[in-house]
């Protein structure tokens, strides 16, 4: 007999549930056991004088977590909260839980401990439903880029040059030369508008060796990646991104989540207005620096107060922006999008000009040698072009009111975490 998931019950008059049992209440005579699997919980009542002795012995001897198979009759209830329950008609315990449990969802057993057993955790439906809605938000990605004509690559994990430079670069021996993690597709996406292919996009890993302490940042984490030819300034990526952004929305909203579909096209403001913003809110900033994540946040609030949740930062310095972004005098055609105060994407249009861009390099104290590989695809005529990077645990930690991002990745890599 073929398996019936909890949220089709209604759809069978026998049914066969399988999962995990959620909760036992032994009342004497009457059992009342409920079953969990992926979509739901299942109501089964199991009375000593309609079901075999059999049956009802087993029953009463489940725990918590028991992985069991259960056939049974489907009956409409006015107390389960589907509708229906299940009258048992044959229990098979398919693999006992050893007690006690080292995690338990009623009680607050800190993070650590349950990333430590996340097989465990996700066994909680509010913490599976974070992993559901992630697992969406990415389809619908996917779903925009080929629905718009982008075609998907993947790019080396393993790299000899890092896009942002630095330190933080994760570096390893590979076959005795030096060799590093991907930091970030960039420059493999733009060697693909020398290509002719104009309009690519990769949703893949990415790693930072940064020593952070904050609730935004990952050593490991899902980078959702396009880059687009011929265009005519960074406005095209910026109406790209945001198309994209509502096209996930509105796909969300039509699958019940329950999200605020937002408006397009998104503020935009310059790097100069986000300053005066933030030192009208007493917050000190002198121009040219970055903005960091409590002035992200602070700038968030503002903007929300004017009616935007999503609004791309725009115009930043010049010399805080990477040497692949095309610069304009003191400012650079860099982007950054936030949504209510966090960073998503990061971006704008690149620089495809060969000379200056070498001449940016070295001003920035890279050594064009190093990097041979990606600005040969510059020597022989490549568009204008641009892209963002966007962070896909950010994305799914805001939509699911997740204050940290590693509650958005099943095994988050930190500084101090390396397994499981």
């Amino acid at each position: 007999m073929e398996r019936t998931f909890s949220n089709k019950l209604s759809e069978s008059k026998k049914a066969r549930i399988k999962g995990w049992v959620d909760d036992v209440r032994n009342i004497g005579k009457i059992i009342f056991l409920t079953v969990r699997d992926r979509e739901g919980k299942v109501q089964i009542i199991a009375k000593k004088d309609d079901v075999s002795k059999g049956v009802f012995d087993t029953i009463a001897k489940l725990g918590k977590e028991d992985c069991v198979d259960i056939i049974g009759t489907v009956v409409k209830s006015k107390v389960a909260k589907l509708g229906y329950e299940l009258l048992p008609e044959t229990v098979r315990v398919v693999a006992g839980a050893e007690k006690p449990l080292p995690l338990d969802k009623n009680v607050d057993s800190g993070k650590d401990t349950r990333f430590n057993y996340r097989y465990l955790d996700l066994r909680d439906p509010k913490i599976m439903k974070v992993f559901i809605i992630r697992h969406k938000i990415i389809g619908l990605m996917h779903d925009y880029y080929r629905k718009n004509n982008f075609i998907e690559i993947h790019s080396p994990v393993i790299q000899a040059a890092g896009a942002e430079g630095g330190s933080t670069l994760f570096k390893f021996n590979y076959y005795g030369k030096e060799a590093y993690l991907r930091q970030s597709p960039q420059l493999y996406k733009q060697m693909m508008m020398a290509s002719g292919m104009d309009k690519i996009y990769e949703i893949g890993q990415v790693f930072r060796a940064e020593k952070f302490h904050t609730r935004r940042h990952l050593s490991e984490y899902l980078s959702a990646d396009f880059e687009i030819a011929w265009i005519d300034s960074e406005e095209d990526v910026m109406i790209t991104l945001e198309n994209m952004i509502e096209y996930v929305m509105k796909g969300l909203k039509a699958q019940g989540i329950n999200v605020e579909v937002p408006k397009v096209p998104f503020k935009r403001v310059t790097y100069d207005e986000a300053v005066k913003l933030l030192n009208k809110a007493g917050l000190k900033i002198e121009w040219g620096e970055d903005l960091e994540d409590a002035q992200e946040k602070k700038l968030g609030e503002i903007m929300q107060k004017k009616g935007h949740d999503f609004y791309f930062i725009t115009k930043y310095p010049s010399k805080i922006k990477p040497f692949y972004v095309m610069l304009d005098g003191r400012l650079s055609r860099g982007i950054d999008l936030d949504y209510r105060g966090l960073e998503l994407a990061s971006g704008g249009q690149r620089e495809h000009r060969f000379d200056v861009l070498v001449k940016v390099m070295k001003e920035k104290g890279l050594n064009p040698k190093d990097f041979e590989f990606y600005t040969n695809a510059f020597r022989w005529g490549i568009p204008p072009h641009g892209g963002i990077g966007f962070g896909t645990e950010r994305f799914v930690a805001k939509i699911t009111e997740m204050e940290d991002v590693q509650e958005t990745i099943l095994f988050p890599r930190t500084p101090e975490k390396l397994t499981p």
